[in-house]
């Protein structure tokens, strides 16, 4: 196997792919790109990817690029014995959480993470930060609901559809905002997912 990763260490999108890749127990060559680091406007990565975007993988003569994809791509060819779930409408009921994510966490998770990770303190919008933070806050209660009847949102058992979420909500829960839902599933779940081996490592790298 000759598996690359590209994309800078401290993206989000870039980490969903590290952790499944560190999951999986892949070996890999990580070469960061983006933003510091470069290398998104050279003809070789160009070749690799015409976006211009990270995460992007290359598995043999094969790649792939968004990192929902790639989550999918990894978990179904190297994962068949461990996170990959064969039943389909086992795996498209965990799967739609990778997606929910995207259309409707990360729009409000976004807003507070930019503002409160990524933004000097004196150019923060907090007051977009409270309005997004309460809306998350009743999106969130989506989740707690699930997790209220299952360890994982992916089922009994740890699977790529807690992946997106968790990196979110790792650092969520870390965040100094306001908040009014309690949400202790989704808490005991962070908990849960803070406990795998190779989560934090990656995860925490800001």
């Amino acid at each position: 196997m000759s598996l690359t990763i590209w994309g800078r260490p401290n993206s989000l999108n870039v980490h969903k792919v590290l952790w499944l890749a560190a999951e999986l127990e892949l070996e890999f060559e990580h070469i960061p790109a983006g933003q510091d680091y470069g290398l998104l406007d050279t003809e070789e990565f160009y070749q690799v990817n015409p976006n211009r975007l990270v995460p992007v993988i290359k598995d043999g003569d094969t790649i792939i690029w968004e990192s929902n994809t790639i989550l999918r791509y990894l978990a179904e060819i190297y994962g068949k014995n461990s996170l990959w779930i064969a039943d389909p409408k086992a795996r498209f009921s965990a799967e739609k959480w990778i997606d929910w994510y995207t259309t409707t966490v990360l729009p409000s998770f976004g807003v507070v993470f930019f503002n409160l990770v990524r933004q000097p303190e004196d150019k923060r919008d907090l007051a977009a930060v409270k309005v997004a933070a309460e809306k998350l806050e009743k999106i969130l209660d989506v989740a707690e609901l699930e997790l209220s009847k299952q360890p994982y949102l992916s089922g009994q058992d740890f699977s790529i559809g807690d992946i997106p979420l968790a990196l979110a909500l790792n650092h969520w829960f870390n965040l100094d905002v306001e908040r009014h839902h309690d949400h202790p599933h989704l808490k005991a779940w962070i908990e849960r997912i803070r406990a795998r081996p190779h989560f934090l490592e990656i995860a925490s790298i800001l």
